[in-house]
């Protein structure tokens, strides 16, 4: 019996997933100074040996400011590469694609983690004494948080470089896929979208001047990414707020698929306040029509997310064409062996072959019963 498209691989230009089954980035506030340590390791780690097919570490910053919370990674440094190195041995150890994120927060810099109090931090905040936010425009995301500086033209520029550094630290660290954020309204969302983005020289004003900046980054990823090598990109389809919809981003995903964008990471919302999706109603596969309208219309690989909570699911996304590959938040948190779980639940993984070996010894004898504990 053929495999379902769950389990079937997926050639990513000289890379492949073994499996369509993608650990969503997830922010775990963890890092000191941007560094990866043992918790990101066995975080991380434990997906791996759960057989998802691609790992993806949570946002990287580009830039100290770039980050969202003080606890964030980075991959703005050279001396951050090592840390990268030694999380993707094990991935890669374990049959794993290892994916990284890059990201600059904008406006939403500063801001606590998530078991901190509420709110923005000010300028003298818990470790962001020497951050500013900035942004497209002098608009906050919501009322009592932080107005960012809007950036000139050349701060801009250099943001591009640093997205293009980031991109070679991260192939630097051996890397197998590199996704931008450019959803849940942070800085290239800001620029994306009118309601954030006011600006009328080049890099605002029409949909093709919000656009630029983002391009641009798109651009120096790819210049400094390997040419077989996948690139993805998460973007909120639309961004919640009116501003930016479906057809957007449509035009927006062939412009991104010139530059060599691989795939589009279609999720949603964001664009003000804390909240990432809302404030687009949640019901399970939500986002699933996002990803459905941007691969058609674009003529792009999608990647599906939000509220996919088990194999059945996600293979009926799949099968009616509607992504190429299914990616998991939450639901990996609740279960680190979704993937496996996913298998049993589509009758490809009867006997846990597919676990890990050390795992399904064990769990084979247990299913026969043979006393073994």
């Amino acid at each position: 019996m053929q495999k379902p498209l769950l389990f079937q691989p997926l050639k990513l230009r000289g890379v492949t997933a073994p499996n369509r089954a993608v650990v969503s980035p997830m922010v775990q506030y963890r890092a000191t100074d941007g560094q990866v340590n043992d918790y990101h390791l066995v975080h991380l780690g434990k997906f791996a040996l759960g057989k998802f097919g691609i790992v993806f570490t949570e946002n990287c910053a580009v830039e100290p400011r770039g980050r969202v919370t003080q606890g964030d990674l980075g991959m703005w440094d050279d001396g951050l590469i090592e840390g990268h190195k030694r999380l993707v041995r094990f991935l890669k150890q374990e049959g794993a694609l290892a994916g990284t994120q890059i990201t600059h927060s904008g406006r939403k810099g500063s801001t606590p983690r998530s078991f901190d109090k509420p709110g923005q931090l000010g300028p003298e905040g818990a470790g962001w004494k020497k951050w500013e936010v900035v942004g497209p425009s002098e608009l906050s995301a919501a009322e009592g948080w932080l107005v960012p500086r809007q950036l000139a033209a050349a701060e801009i520029e250099d943001i591009v470089r640093k997205f293009g550094e980031a991109a070679r630290r991260a192939d630097a660290a051996g890397y197998d896929v590199i996704e931008i954020h450019g959803a849940h309204g942070y800085l290239l969302a800001q620029f994306l979208s009118p309601i954030s983005n006011k600006r009328n020289d080049a890099y605002g004003g029409d949909r093709a001047g919000r656009m630029k900046f983002p391009l641009a980054a798109a651009r120096a990823v790819r210049t400094n990414w390997p040419e077989h090598k996948p690139m993805f990109i998460r973007v909120s389809t639309v961004d919640g707020a009116g501003g930016w919809e479906v057809e957007d981003t449509v035009v927006f995903a062939k412009a991104l698929k010139e530059i060599g964008v691989d795939v589009i990471d279609c999720s949603s919302g964001g664009l003000t306040g804390l909240s990432t999706a809302l404030p687009v109603k949640r019901g399970l596969g939500f986002q699933v029509p996002f990803a459905a309208a941007v691969k058609r219309q674009a003529d792009i690989r999608t990647m599906a997310v939000g509220l996919i909570l088990d194999g059945p699911q996600a293979e009926a996304i799949l099968q009616a064409g509607d992504a190429d590959l299914i990616a998991i938040g939450r639901q990996a948190l609740y279960d680190p062996f979704w993937a496996l779980h996913a298998a049993q639940e589509l009758g490809c993984d009867g006997d846990f072959g597919m676990w890990t070996p050390e795992y399904g010894w064990w769990l084979e004898k247990r299913k026969n019963n043979l006393g073994i504990r």
